[in-house]
């Protein structure tokens, strides 16, 4: 996913909680950004600029150019912290990334087909294990989400990682097993019904009259 997000930032010279506090009475949101073979820089961004790309969504998997007095680097924002109250961003930290460069990003499923789902249309229920996938992808190429096909999966089948078509060049972090994303399970209101059918007592067979039977 290619960048369409700009933020302004400063090096910030002070340090610590002082600064920091300084920083937000004048609306700029304190951060740093590490990675690649540079050194970690303490910077300050614009709280307008934050609020507009928050707003925007998918702030965690897009690609950002940072400006700094016209020079531009790509990163990726990889921790933000929230005031518990306010809801406003307190601190960023930014990645330096390429197209090229791997990085692990939790990315959310999408179930699709529901009406194609044998489980579903019987009542059943579908239980999600995996809201989210942790997946190792290009930072050039974060899918916003994957989709699982429900098509054709009945009551007590299960949808593993392995049925989701990934992008090209993405991958799960956890390689050694197919894990499962969600299963399908049966209603209280339909494993009540299947239970009476079982609990039906088998007709009686008919008396056999032998021939003393009558004597």
């Amino acid at each position: 996913m290619s960048s369409n997000i700009v933020l302004t930032v400063d090096v910030r010279e002070g340090t610590g909680k002082g600064a920091a506090r300084a920083a937000r009475r004048e609306d700029l949101v304190p951060g740093i950004v590490y990675g690649g073979k540079l050194e970690p820089v303490s910077v300050t961004l614009r709280g307008n600029e934050i609020r507009k790309a928050l707003l925007g969504g998918h702030f965690l998997s897009n690609m950002i150019e940072i400006d700094h007095e016209g020079k531009r680097q790509t990163v990726i924002a990889r921790d933000i912290q929230f005031h518990p109250v306010s809801d406003k961003a307190m601190h960023i930290d930014l990645y330096r990334v390429d197209e090229d460069t791997k990085i692990k990003v939790n990315v959310t499923v999408n179930f699709v087909n529901e009406d194609a789902c044998p489980a579903l249309k019987r009542g059943g229920v579908l239980n999600i294990v995996r809201h989210d996938v942790e997946l190792l992808c290009p930072a050039g190429s974060i899918p916003e989400s994957v989709e699982a096909d429900l098509t054709g999966l009945d009551i007590g089948d299960s949808l593993h990682i392995s049925a989701v078509n990934l992008p090209k060049g993405v991958k799960p972090t956890i390689l050694d097993r197919d894990f499962t994303i969600a299963t399908l399970q049966g209603s209280r209101a339909v494993l009540t019904d299947a239970e009476e059918e079982t609990d039906e007592a088998p007709a009686e067979p008919e008396a056999i009259k032998q021939k003393g039977d009558e004597e």
